[in-house]
């Protein structure tokens, strides 16, 4: 096997586990299915969510560290939405993420 496979397949396997941790807590779930709606900030996704402003920002981090969104401050506000890379894919897939392990599928709720 040459160099650039191995390299290849390294980097779709830590992609894979990265969006697989990023997208396995049900919080991140529901964040990334709100964001595909619209962009918003912590607090609004707070409130949408019932969850705790804190909580909310931890999980944008992970969900930014993975590549699936992205925030910026606008005035004393933190606004996340869906990374544009990201939602270009799940564009082309009819709003289905392949990750060629496992897919899934954010056109119905979690389960």
């Amino acid at each position: 096997m040459n160099v650039a496979r191995v390299a290849t397949k390294k980097v779709k396997a830590d992609r894979c586990v990265s969006m697989l941790k990023a997208l396995a807590d049900e919080h991140r779930w529901d964040i990334v299915r709100t964001l595909l709606a619209e962009s918003l900030s912590v607090s609004q996704l707070g409130e949408r969510l019932d969850m705790a402003q804190p909580s909310v920002s931890k999980h944008l981090n992970i969900l930014r560290a993975a590549g699936i969104v992205v925030t910026e401050r606008v005035g004393k506000e933190v606004r996340g939405s869906i990374a544009e890379a990201f939602r270009a894919e799940l564009s082309r897939n009819k709003n289905r993420l392949d990750l060629g392990c496992c897919s899934f599928d954010f056109n119905s709720p979690r389960r």
